[in-house]
């Protein structure tokens, strides 16, 4: 997009970001020009929308160094504020608009002059529709401009329709719009203030690519012909090559890379490819010791039943562990006297929680009640709360009392843990159960083991009555959410190729008996021809 005069419109000197231990950004340094459209690359968690929040500066960021200076031309009579090639020139009040600088480290959220810039910053977030749900699209467009005390005729309002392609969508009620249509309609509000820069993070994140390319051609569009600046992030490389003049790959919070976007695209690429190999995995110490275990049960036909009969093994944490046999081999049996369901005949189990040992014979909250928190159970008739929402599962549901914008975030982290994408985690939110399938429904009750941070997951049955696919899924969620959380995972199952795949190790049960630990493989060559064929047909 050819501009004459460039000015040097934002500086960001060695910007660096903490939240806690974790530096979200760190020494960042990157000089944008006024008209300018920058594009930021880089995977989930790369630190684009901490970066995007910051330059927005509205909010307070506690521990925040370096500084991120806004260059812009300011009036000193009615305090407004336009981009820095307008030094000089007269201001539409009769004043004279001159130089001034604000950096958004150093100054207060509330100090006036930048207050003033903030007016002038338009954003678009992914995924957040701020729109007056029952009000007709050109009604929340005239609205945008409210906060300002100003108001807009609904000519305006119709041009910035135009500008983003929604007239045929003029009279209609924002709340049944798509999800598409919705940010273009955000885009218009935006553009109400004609701003000075439009800061849009992932803002076709959840979209499908044919609408997500509307809203990319909008945005675009808008650029041009209000001669904004513009700053886009994704994690999708074709959206900087489309939009942006100037690309960065941002990857764990520091800068790899700036240059023209078709390259940065392209490193952002081979970087990816890089992701999909499985690492050998450090385990550690052990984290379950099982001794002499047993557990019998009277039955009326056939006497004493010994589910299980003097079981002993150990489970290292970080593992993925099998328990395998036929059904009525005692693996479901033996793992919930592991989680603290059931409580044994004999023997003992112990379950390490930080540097102490648990014993999970001993009842009560100082007991296994120490322990039972921090292990997650998804059983084999797992249900999702019907009539609730994906987020509602994973939070409320669950007793889980997290403010809105905290539950989101740890909801999409968990469910990118179990495979989804970080799209398809925001998209699936306010979805109803039955409008999934079948191996998303698994994944979401995968993820409400999970979201409650336990350190021992027991997975019981988990490829149940699961087509190839959703198990190649499952497996990939389960060592997914080992590597990113560390999770040691107990699997009841009978399914030889899925143990193949997912476990480290394993333990073929036989009438209540361990009759042999090893690789999974060693284990498979373990089972009898009629163990394989009851496994196939149970």
């Amino acid at each position: 997009m050819g501009h004459d005069s460039l000015a040097t419109f934002i500086e960001i000197r060695d910007l660096t970001v903490r939240f806690g231990d974790v530096e979200a950004l760190r020494n960042i340094n990157l000089t944008i020009e006024e008209g300018e459209s920058v594009g930021i690359l880089g995977r989930s968690g790369s630190g684009k929308s901490v970066l995007m929040h910051v330059l927005r500066g509205v909010e307070v960021f506690p521990d925040i160094s370096g500084s991120v200076i806004y260059h812009v031309a300011r009036c000193k009579k009615c305090r407004h504020v336009e981009t820095p090639s307008h030094v000089g020139q007269p201001c539409r009040c009769g004043g004279v608009l001159e130089p001034e600088q604000a950096d958004f480290v150093a100054l207060d959220v509330n100090n006036p002059l930048r207050r003033d810039i903030v007016k002038r910053i338009a954003i678009m977030l992914q995924r957040t529709f701020a729109l007056y749900g029952d009000e007709r699209v050109i009604v929340n467009v005239m609205r945008a401009v409210e906060e300002t005390g100003e108001s807009m005729s609904v000519h305006r309002a119709a041009d910035l329709l135009d500008e983003v392609n929604l007239s045929h969508r003029m009279m209609h009620v924002a709340r049944e719009l798509s999800g598409g249509e919705k940010q273009r309609v955000v885009l218009a509000r935006q553009l109400a203030k004609s701003p000075m820069i439009l800061l849009a993070d992932e803002p076709t994140g959840t979209l499908d690519p044919a609408t997500a390319r509307l809203v990319h051609e909008s945005i675009k569009r808008a650029a041009e012909d209000f001669n904004m600046t513009l700053i886009i992030t994704s994690h999708w490389e074709d959206v900087m090559v489309e939009l942006a003049d100037r690309a960065i790959l941002l990857d764990r919070g520091e800068i790899k890379s700036v240059g023209a976007p078709v390259d940065i695209a392209a490193e952002f690429l081979s970087m990816a490819g890089q992701l999909g190999q499985r690492e050998a995995t450090e385990v550690g110490e052990p984290i379950i010791k099982v001794n002499d275990l047993s557990k019998r049960y009277i039955s009326i036909d056939r006497g004493v039943v010994k589910a299980v009969d003097s079981v002993s093994f150990e489970v290292n944490e970080g593992e993925i562990f099998g328990l395998v046999g036929v059904s009525g081999g005692g693996k479901t049996t033996l793992s919930k006297m592991v989680s603290g369901i059931i409580t044994p005949t004999n023997g003992f189990v112990y379950v390490r929680v930080g540097d102490e040992w648990v014993d999970m014979t001993v009842l009560g909250a100082n007991g296994r009640g120490r322990a039972t928190k921090y292990i997650g159970v998804l059983h084999q008739e797992y249900t999702l709360y019907p009539s609730r929402t994906v987020i509602d599962n994973l939070t409320e549901s669950i007793g889980l009392a997290l403010p809105f914008e905290l539950a989101e975030r740890k909801a999409i982290h968990t469910l990118e843990t179990v495979g989804f994408s970080e799209d398809q985690a925001a998209a699936v939110l306010d979805k109803m159960p039955d409008e999934l399938s079948e191996g998303e429904r698994h994944r979401i009750a995968m993820a409400q083991v999970l979201i409650k941070e336990p350190s021992i997951v027991i997975l019981d049955e988990p490829t149940g009555t699961m087509d190839a696919i959703t198990k190649i899924e499952v497996t990939k969620s389960i060592l997914n959410a080992r590597d990113e959380l560390g999770e040691t995972f107990v699997i009841v199952s009978h399914d030889m190729d899925f143990v193949k795949n997912v476990c480290d190790r394993a333990m073929l049960m036989r009438n209540g008996r361990a009759v042999f630990k090893g690789l999974p493989e060693e284990v498979l060559a373990k089972v009898t021809e009629e163990e394989e064929k009851e496994m196939l047909g149970s």
